[in-house]
């Protein structure tokens, strides 16, 4: 009964410092994405509150809690207020299997850092509810009863699901070389240098781009156009509910990062540092290293994705579907075959 009680505590303490953890990176990739844009168009950018601005994204999330709470009269209102929920719930979620070092050892007990370790379909865990994700989208759009907030639930769906193909097949070169599904075994296999991206550069491609649809990140954010759709699916939304929405695409943003690394950049591993610094299996400070590594991997591509939003003009709806299904769907494939014949051809 007092393990019981003491795994509990401990599972219900990776809960709290993961949800809180990403609530507080969403609110400073907002922070970082407007210091950059300033900074590639030459402003100054959030410098009032607190020292350098650092408390502004506090101050904006103060705000929309008091802002007031909108439903169109018109609208349905159970949809309405469960679509952002779905949102960040589906966003939040698939941490329950995204590992971010291996473990260490507290009081004779192997603690993972991660909630869920070595799931054998971990990966297709995460791809499952990315895809139920699509939900809270559409049915902001379709429930608010704006014809242009229901062409920007379309668009959602669309897109989301045209590139979701092309994200989950680019990922089978992976596990044909892994030959695990478990997000753990991934990271272990790519030990040594051995990374994914020097056998799967093609794959990690069309992953990265399908991860910029995926996020509705720009170039693709056809479904929050504000010139042809005032605001796409959440032109109806306000306070905090506009909020959770915001949230969920910092959140998913962090969640690609996470994959690219994991999946392509030998996660944790980095060939002979922790032999250099002595550091021991199952040690609290390798535990800490290894999440740092995972994190500072992590960041080239955050800074990709905003630096992305600012630099690149806006796919018409038509471009973006060629791109998905003549270029994406077609090479995602063939880095399948030749994959599989490079392995054939070498066993």
């Amino acid at each position: 009964m007092e393990q019981w009680l003491v795994q509990s505590l401990v599972l219900g303490l990776k809960m709290f410092l993961i949800v809180n953890g990403l609530l507080i990176a969403a609110a400073y990739l907002v922070y970082f994405e407007r210091k950059i844009s300033a900074w590639i168009q030459n402003r100054i950018g959030p410098n009032r509150v607190g020292p350098l601005g650092l408390f502004q994204s506090f101050a904006d999330v103060f705000k929309l809690y008091l802002k007031e709470d909108i439903i169109p009269t018109l609208a349905n209102k159970g949809f309405h207020a469960i679509a952002p929920v779905i949102s960040i719930g589906i966003a939040i979620a698939v941490y329950a299997v995204i590992p971010f070092g291996e473990y260490f050892y507290l009081g004779g007990e192997k603690v993972y850092l991660s909630i869920a370790p070595h799931i054998n379909v971990g990966l297709l865990f995460i791809l499952g509810m990315s895809s139920v994700g699509v939900y809270g989208l559409t049915l902001a759009g379709w429930s608010s009863n704006n014809k242009y907030s229901l062409l920007g639930g379309l668009r959602s769906s669309a897109q989301m699901i045209s590139y979701e193909l092309s994200m989950g097949l680019s990922l089978i070169g992976v596990l044909m070389i892994s030959g695990s599904l478990d997000l753990m075994q991934i990271v272990q296999s790519q030990t040594g240098g051995q990374w994914n991206i020097f056998f799967q550069p093609l794959g990690f491609i069309i992953f990265l781009v399908s991860a910029f649809a995926e996020t509705n990140r720009t170039p693709f954010d056809l479904p929050e156009a504000e010139p042809e759709l005032v605001g796409g699916y959440h032109t109806e939304y306000s306070g905090m509910k506009f909020g959770l929405f915001f949230l969920a695409e910092y959140v998913n943003m962090v969640t690609a990062c996470a994959m690219m690394v994991l999946l392509f950049f030998g996660g944790w591993d980095v060939p002979f540092l922790y032999e250099t610094l002595g550091l021991e299996q199952g040690s609290v400070l390798r535990a800490l290293v290894q999440f740092g590594v995972v994190v500072g991997k992590m960041i080239p591509f955050l800074f990709l994705f905003i630096q992305t939003r600012w630099s690149l003009p806006r796919f018409r709806y038509d471009q973006l579907m060629s791109l998905g299904w003549k270029v994406m769907l077609p090479l995602a494939l063939a880095n399948i075959a030749v994959t599989g014949i490079i392995m054939m051809i070498f066993q």
